[in-house]
């Protein structure tokens, strides 16, 4: 099956890159991959999903995705509504989501708000939402706003050729090199000075607010589809904690366990696959 590149146009005028397989003929499945990952991240297991029609978008701000205006920041529940036009410009009734890490949780939160559109939902090392106490607020806002001054005045950063920049990304996470010259090239763009990573730098900005425990347990009481979380066994300890705080809440929930760490499906695509394929068809 092949893969190709798609555009989608939203109502608010932003325009979503896509990497999509298939045609829209039959069910759709969306991709959402994690914070500062992109479409790609899916690459190897587009190649073995069984769906007919599957869509992997870069996130706004992501990839080759638009950037939103300098005045605008990405906050959480934004990406829910970009979901929400999607579906909408597209006439998607409703769709299957695998969601990564970052994307699970938007995925999760999409779910709750409007669950006459997901049909199925698949999770991806990622259970739940990140949460602070009530009495952290005062401090999240100040380190959020301090954070965003800080942004502003830090310079671009530079490498002398994609090799450099792959190890840039290999040093802050988890990725094989391999696998993280997928995402990295995706993220890559070129000007006088050198080649730099094109992702919205305000995607670094500090949250200004978080959910409380009671409002993620709220979202995730009102998850009503059929839903599997597939966690690396050499994950992220947030998705055992996840697993802990937030399983029972889930009306309907599996988990795989697979070899591999936060980009398991990366890792073990055609195992995920399997899972995902399996799952779909139950």
């Amino acid at each position: 099956m092949g893969i190709k590149e798609q555009s989608f146009h939203l109502a608010d005028g932003l325009a979503l890159s896509a990497l999509v397989t298939g045609e829209e003929t039959g069910e759709v499945t969306l991709c959402l991959h994690g914070w500062l990952d992109n479409a790609a991240s899916f690459l190897p297991l587009l190649k073995h999903l069984s769906q007919p029609y599957v869509v992997a978008i870069d996130w706004p701000g992501h990839g080759k995705s638009s950037h939103k205006s300098l005045d605008n920041q990405y906050h959480f529940v934004d990406y829910i509504e970009t979901l929400y036009q999607l579906c909408q410009g597209n006439h998607w009734q409703k769709i299957n989501v695998i969601g990564h890490s970052m994307g699970a949780m938007i995925a999760t939160a999409f779910a709750a708000a409007f669950p006459e559109k997901v049909n199925r939902l698949v999770l991806i090392d990622a259970l739940g939402f990140v949460c602070a106490k009530e009495e952290e607020a005062t401090a999240l806002l100040r380190d959020g706003i301090k954070s965003r001054e800080k942004r502003r005045k830090k310079q671009k950063t530079y490498y002398q050729n994609k090799e450099e920049a792959i190890e840039a990304r290999v040093a802050v996470s988890d990725l094989q090199k391999n696998t993280a010259a997928l995402i990295v090239e995706r993220s890559l763009a070129q000007d006088e000075n050198g080649i730099y990573f094109q992702n919205d730098a305000k995607l670094r900005n500090k949250s200004l607010i978080r959910l409380s425990m009671k409002q993620a347990k709220q979202l995730v009481s009102d998850v009503k589809c059929s839903t599997l979380l597939i966690k690396g066994d050499k994950g992220m300890d947030m998705v055992n904690k996840g697993i802990v705080l937030f399983a029972d809440t889930f009306s309907q929930l599996d988990i795989i366990s697979l070899s591999g760490g936060h980009h398991v499906h990366m890792e073990q695509p055609k195992e995920t696959a399997e899972a995902i394929n399996n799952f779909f068809t139950i």
